[in-house]
């Protein structure tokens, strides 16, 4: 199960959502109407079941509104402050909370992990703190593992599962990669509660969300009841049905928030306004950070630093049982999009955000260049050799003749378009574009780097099939 973690390449299988609107001098009548009709066609689809869409400009508000179903059992529809499980967006505030702490010299991020949880078996390996933040400590993802979907049913303390995950091989070492890792920010939130004397729940509360203003954010809860709360769906056989049970032990700070998307314009309006940083605290949390050979990544500290629309953007996804989710900002403008929806499927809350992105800034052409070499050059199956974080990818070449394909397993194939050199792109990702970098060894390709945003890694090229 992926609860927490955003589609791996942003090319899953999602329902595509084009505006029929022409991209013109935004304004508030004109963009309602784009997120009323992308919206509206997901709701038609009958796969999804409600959603919140905020778009925030500045301090002009161009949508806050509710759309389908926040309680399809009892037919009550969505209001515009319905609370949602927001996944992995959680992350955002683990980071944010790890550099309040960094500031007060309480503890660095060059700290070994060892230093503040000593019992954690490191196999003989050294893991700096940004390392957790990054994605790229190696640790086993424990929502990647075989026994997590039985386990998760259960609400087992923390040093259980700490001991679910901390003995297993690691996928590779320290900084020689860069793979989705849930693990990490279970730790991190160990480390907040260590340091600060105050549960991670409590800590958001009083130095989060309170300083932020958002009163209708909190730790998620299975058992209490919660006024304005939406019920979780997923796709079923049939069509939608009640989400899958979760004990919220598990996903703690690499999951466990709630917020609406009031609350979430809030929260980019107080972190990206520096107000819950040091100017040079925030300027760490959202510069990218890099492997241990120099490549640099595509994520920082709980987000992604990336351009969307052509435009510099600072972004995370999130996905837990029964919910998706999506926060955008651009600094360029101050513009906040949220998308926080009710159900999981083939409706993506990127696809959302996307098409109102499009609508506020248009969408670039796609950078390209001449393909001088041959396509049969780059042709061939390419494999990780990690181990949870393991993936095949296929490069074909086109059957129309006219460039590369890409298919990741046995997923549908995506066009790579030739960015230069031995450089392509999949452009139309939702959640960011995939670059492939091809790498050569004695002239010939021998491996490609894939940077799927939210994975950097090295696939090597395998022998052909005789």
């Amino acid at each position: 199960m992926q609860w927490i973690r955003p589609t791996a390449l942003g090319v899953a299988a999602c329902v595509v959502l084009q505006s029929p609107l022409a991209a013109q001098r935004p304004d508030r009548a004109r963009i309602e109407a784009v997120a009323d009709s992308v919206v509206g066609a997901a709701l038609a689809t009958g796969q999804v079941a409600g959603m919140s869409v905020a778009v925030v400009r500045d301090r002009d508000t161009l949508v806050l509104k509710g759309y389908g179903r926040a309680d399809l059992e009892f037919d009550v529809p969505t209001p515009p402050a319905a609370i949602y499980e927001i996944g992995s967006l959680t992350k955002q505030f683990t980071a944010t909370a790890i550099l309040q702490l960094a500031e007060q010299g309480r503890l660095s991020l060059d700290d070994d992990l060892s230093k503040h949880l000593p019992d954690y078996p490191l196999q003989g390996r050294r893991i700096a703190l940004r390392r957790l933040l990054d994605h790229t400590s190696g640790i086993a993802s424990y929502t990647s593992l075989p026994e997590y979907e039985s386990l998760s049913l259960h609400a087992l303390p923390p040093d259980s599962i700490v001991a679910f995950f901390g003995g297993r091989p690691f996928d590779f070492a320290p900084g020689e990669a860069m793979a989705y890792n849930n693990s990490g920010y279970f730790l991190l939130g160990l480390i907040i509660e260590k340091v600060s004397g105050e549960s991670y729940a409590d800590y958001v509360r009083k130095h989060l969300f309170e300083p932020a203003g958002m009163s209708d954010s909190r730790y998620c809860s299975e058992r209490a009841v919660v006024k304005g709360r939406a019920h979780g769906y997923s796709m079923g056989p049939g069509g939608l049905v009640r989400a899958a049970y979760l004990a919220h032990a598990w996903p703690y700070a690499a999951g466990s928030l709630c917020s609406t998307v009031g609350d979430l314009v809030a929260w980019n309006r107080a972190l990206h306004g520096v107000r819950l940083l040091s100017e040079r605290s925030y300027r760490e949390l959202v510069t990218a950070g890099a492997l241990a050979d120099g490549t640099r990544l595509r994520y920082a500290k709980g987000v992604a630093v990336d351009s969307l629309h052509g435009r510099r953007a600072v972004h995370h996804g999130g996905d837990i049982e029964g919910f998706t989710s999506e926060l955008r900002w651009f600094p360029d403008g101050a513009v906040t999009i949220a998308v926080l929806v009710n159900s999981q499927g083939p409706v993506r809350p990127q696809a959302i955000a996307s098409a109102i992105g499009a609508a506020l800034f248009g969408t670039p052409g796609p950078r390209t260049s001449s393909l001088s070499g041959v396509s049969s050059d780059y042709a061939g199956e390419y494999r990780s050799g990690t181990d949870s974080a393991a993936m095949v990818l296929t490069i074909d070449i086109d059957p129309s003749g006219s460039g590369l394909v890409m298919r990741m397993g046995r997923g549908s194939s995506e066009r790579l378009v030739h960015t230069g050199a031995d450089g392509f792109e999949v452009i139309d990702a939702p959640a960011g574009s995939v670059r492939l970098t091809f790498l050569r060894e004695g002239g010939r390709v021998a491996a490609l780097r894939l940077d799927a945003v939210y994975l950097n890694l090295v696939l090597r090229r395998q022998p052909a099939s005789r």
